[in-house]
């Protein structure tokens, strides 16, 4: 824990309860903000890369195209 940390909980620590949970809460978002939630593969990024390329080309699917791959969803 760096000084900094240590002098913010110590100061938190001085706050009524409601107002801990609060910075509780705010330290607990800023923890998972900073934590990546998913990451690509490499193999993922070519695929978007591919993709943005088709579109930057005008290349798009088909009404058809876009309705045999909705199909594959139907149950």
């Amino acid at each position: 824990m760096t000084k900094m940390l240590e002098r913010g909980i110590k100061a938190v620590e001085a706050l009524p309860p409601d107002q801990q949970d609060l910075a509780g809460e705010l330290l607990l978002e800023l923890a998972n903000a900073a934590a990546p939630r998913y990451s690509l593969s490499p193999e993922q990024i070519e695929d978007v890369k591919a993709a943005i390329a088709e579109v930057a080309r005008g290349e798009f699917a088909t009404e058809e195209e876009v309705e045999e791959a909705w199909k594959r969803f139907e149950r």
